[in-house]
This record gives C-alpha cells, structure tokens and sequence, in this order.
C-alpha cells in the first residue's frame, strides 16, 4: 500500500522555466554547450572576471556560514542598509517559498498580477492559500490599472500581493508612486516585489525605503545580475522583524560556500554589471530594430528582455531549437502567440536575426504554394 501526500499536494503544479531542458535537449541529440540561449533572461556576459578561478580555492569540505554574515555585510554596504535588514536565500524562488509559507494559509487570499512569473501561484499552492488574479491585456500594453488593483485589495479583503517589477514576461515597469499606493492600500497585507530584473532597467528607482512600512519584502536576484544560476544566489530586503520570521523556516545552511564566495566577489568588481548594462542595451536595440524590419515589432519593454508575437509560440521556438537556437515560449505565461526573448551578445544576436529570417523566408513561401 503507497502513503500518499498531504491534502492539496497533488494540485501543485509544476511551473515551467526558462533556460536548457536537458531531456529536451537529449531527446534531440542537442548537446547543451552547442544551444545559444535566449530564453533565460540573466546576464549573458558571464560572471565578473576571477570568479570562477576563486571557488577553487573554497573549502568544499565544510560546513558553510548558515547565517551568510560575510555575504549580508557585503550587500548591507552596498544598498546602504542593516545586515538584519537582509535574507540571502537560494536563488530568489526560495525567498517567495518562504514568504508564502511564513504569512499565507488556507484562509489568506493572495492577489497575483498576470501575465508573471509562475512560482508566485507554486508557492501558494504549496501553503493552499487561495489566488485571485488581475489579469493584464495585450490591448491596454499590459499595463496595470492601479485603481482595479486597490479595490481588488479591499474587496477581497486581500492578504498578499505578488508583484514582479518589472514584469516578467512583459518587462513592464511601475513607478515608485504606483507600488507605494498598492502598498499603502496593502497595510495589513504582505507585499512581495519581485525586483530580479530591476539592475536592466535604466533610470530604475530605489525601493530600499519603503520596507520601513512593515508590510513590504523586496526580492532580488544575483543570479540574474552576475550570471550566477548554476550556484543559486538571491536576497531579500525588508524589517528585521519579518526578515527574522523568515529566516526561522529557512534551512539550515541554505546557500552553498561557492555561492556565498561568489556573491561575495561579485559585489566588489566595481563597475562590471554598468559595463554589462552597456552592452545589453546595445544588443537589445540591434534585436528591436532588426527584427522589426522583419515584421515581428517586439513589445515595448523597459527590462532587458520583450515579447514577440509570432502567432504559434510553441512551433517557432520548435523551429529555432532544430537550429540550436532557444527562446521562451510564452505559452504557460497564457500568452501561445508569443515568445520571450533576451539579448546575447552581439554575435550570438546576429546569429539568432539571421534564423528567424530563415523561419520568416519559409514561412512566406508556404503561404505563397498554399
């Protein structure tokens, strides 16, 4: 006789990502270091020079700081918060597990603005908390009606809001005075604002005191910064108070000694992630502008990655991963017509406008035979 799970678990559904599937991949004898991704929107140009050579010297053999202490110190200095200020967790998904799991439950409805990233419903799921939704329209921009989102709090008497800002997939971004009304209308709510992409933003604006309101948890991800996925490394920003409560259901020794070391390195090479900012800017208009040429205009997009309406979402990434070539489908975001795209650098950009055109040339002369 098998044991079976909780009540509820069998309903967590698995949420898709962007990035390499490895039995994809096999199933097509793709080896992975012959894709060229853009599906992932993290830093393409790599970590910060050393790095990798540094965690060769890390002593793999013991235990790592469970508290991060070195690591909380580093960022604490270079946002101009407390070290209590700060919790650094295993990649940013983990924080949001751990928000859910710190102040959601059955009888908690949480609100999630969609189309987002999908680990927002997950870790609701996990806790059963109920999930309404505020869906953005292609037709409006994907922009969000700030006024429907505050009566949607009071309404529903919400007690938590998931915010990806900017937005992903959209990369729609919101202004310091729209999330501070979404947060004031949130007062006896938790406010969780995703800012993983907020260092691709130009002009982004500093979320840092706003946690003084109580309610507020601010995500980041030094995956995404410093190219760091394979080590998983992300932190949030709130009081001590709610930092303390989430530290209580973190595991022990959450974050690995590579990815603390690694951290650690990154905050002080001064003036590489400008000098990445630079560059993808630069590699971002070159794909707006070329692939606009070709009839498919990227939505506006003030991150560093866009969507592309292409009109079967699953069959061109299917035609750009037969060239090597990965992107993001958009269809478990519920948008089938589009796909997500994340500039390279600039060879890597050029190689990818040169496949589409192949797809957009055949494409053209099967509707000139049909």
């Amino acid at each position: 006789m098998s044991v079976e799970p909780r009540a509820g678990v069998e309903g967590v559904k698995i949420c898709y990502h962007g990035g390499p599937n490895y039995a994809e991949l096999e199933k097509w004898a793709i080896l992975p270091d012959e894709i060229l991704d853009f599906s992932a929107n993290t830093n393409p140009f790599g970590p910060p020079p050393g790095i990798t050579e540094a965690l060769a010297e890390v002593d793999i053999a013991q235990y790592p700081d469970s508290e991060t202490s070195e690591l909380r110190r580093s960022l604490a200095l270079k946002l101009g918060v407390s070290p209590q200020n700060i919790l650094v967790g295993n990649g940013s998904t983990e924080i949001i597990r751990l928000a859910a799991l710190a102040y959601f439950g059955p009888d908690n409805p949480v609100l999630i603005i969609e189309p987002t990233f999908g680990e927002y419903e997950v870790a609701c799921q996990i806790v059963q908390a109920p999930v309404l939704k505020q869906q953005l329209s292609a037709q409006e921009g994907f922009k969000l009606n700030v006024k429907a989102c505050i009566e949607l709090i009071h309404k529903e008497k919400i007690k938590g809001v998931f915010i990806s800002n900017p937005n992903n997939p959209t990369g729609q971004y919101l202004a310091k005075g729209e999330v501070e009304q979404i947060l004031a209308a949130s007062d006896s709510s938790l406010v969780v604002l995703d800012e993983a992409y907020v260092s691709f933003v130009a002009e982004a604006w500093s979320s840092l005191d706003l946690i003084t309101a109580g309610n507020l948890v601010v995500v980041r991800s030094m995956t995404k910064d410093y190219a760091l996925a394979g080590l998983r490394l992300g932190y949030a920003i709130a009081t001590a108070q709610i930092t303390t409560t989430l530290r209580r259901l973190c595991p022990p020794w959450n974050v690995n000694s590579l990815a603390q070391r690694a951290g650690i390195l990154a905050l002080n090479e001064e003036g590489y992630l400008e000098q990445c900012q630079l560059k993808l800017k630069s590699a971002k208009d070159f794909l707006v502008a070329e692939l606009a040429r070709l009839g498919l205009p990227p939505l506006p997009s003030q991150a560093n990655f866009f969507l592309v309406k292409v009109g079967d979402g699953p069959k061109f990434r299917q035609a750009l991963l037969q060239q090597g070539i990965l992107v993001r489908d958009c269809t478990s975001f519920g948008l089938p017509q589009y796909i997500r795209l994340s500039p390279g650098t600039m060879p890597q950009c050029q190689r990818l406008i040169g496949a589409i055109k192949e797809i957009v040339r055949q494409r053209s002369a099967c509707q000139l035979n049909s």
